[in-house]
C-alpha cells in the first residue's frame, strides 16, 4: 500500500514538473528558445532535450528497458543534449520527450519501487541502485533543471510561474521597486555607499 502511495506521489510530482518545463517554452520565438542565456549557453530548448535524455536513460538502460529512442552512448556526451542544433525542430525535441515520459511511466508501472537497477555511470557501490532512489534522481533534476527554466524565462520576458494558472501579471514600476529595494539592502549590509 505504502508503495503505491510513495510512487503514485513521485510519479506525480515528475509530471507536474516535466509540464512546468515544457510550458517555459510557450510562446518564445525559435531565437528564444535557443539562445544561451548563461555565460555557459543553458539555453530553454538545450533544457528540455537535456532533460528527455537523463530521464531516458535512467528509466530505460538502468533497468535493462533500453530507450525505443536512439541516444548516443553515455561515454559520448559531448554537451550537445544541453542545445538544439539547427536541423533539430522545437516539435521534434517536445515530442522526443514526450515519448519519454511514457517510456518511463512504462518503468515505473511495470517495475516495484526495490527493483533493482544499476547505473553505469555512476561509481560503486552506489552504481547499485533500485527504482525509488531512481525516481527521487530524476524528479530531484527535472525539478532542477525546470527552475533554470523559471529564472532564464523570467530574464527573457519577465513570465514567472510554474503553470499557466499560476502565472501573474507584472507591474513593472512595483518589480522595479522591488528589485531597487532589495540592492540598498544588499549594498548596505555589504557596507557600500548607495549609488546616485
Amino acid at each position: 500500500m505504502i508503495d503505491e502511495f510513495a510512487k503514485d506521489s513521485l510519479r506525480g510530482r515528475l509530471r507536474r514538473d516535466r509540464e512546468a518545463l515544457l510550458w517555459k517554452l510557450d510562446g518564445l520565438s525559435e531565437y528564444d528558445a535557443r539562445r544561451p542565456l548563461t555565460v555557459t549557453g543553458t539555453n530553454l530548448l538545450g533544457l528540455v532535450k537535456h532533460v528527455a535524455g537523463v530521464e531516458a536513460r535512467y528509466f530505460g538502460e538502468v533497468f535493462g528497458r533500453a530507450s525505443p529512442e536512439p541516444l548516443p552512448r553515455w561515454q559520448d556526451h559531448d554537451g550537445s543534449d544541453l542545445w538544439a542544433a539547427g536541423e533539430e525542430t522545437r516539435d521534434q525535441i517536445i515530442q522526443f520527450y514526450r515519448r519519454t515520459w511514457e517510456h518511463s511511466d512504462a518503468t515505473i508501472d511495470a517495475l516495484a519501487l526495490d527493483a533493482p537497477g544499476h547505473v553505469p555511470w555512476w561509481p560503486e557501490p552506489h552504481a547499485r541502485t533500485n527504482l525509488f532512489a531512481v525516481l527521487v534522481h530524476v524528479l530531484g533534476e527535472t525539478n532542477r533543471h525546470a527552475g533554470h527554466a523559471d529564472i532564464l524565462r523570467e530574464g527573457v520576458d519577465g513570465r514567472t510561474g510554474m503553470r499557466p494558472e499560476h502565472e501573474t501579471r507584472i507591474d513593472e514600476a512595483a518589480r522595479t521597486a522591488y528589485r531597487a529595494k532589495i540592492e540598498r539592502s544588499a549594498r548596505s549590509a555589504a557596507g557600500i555607499t548607495p549609488s546616485p
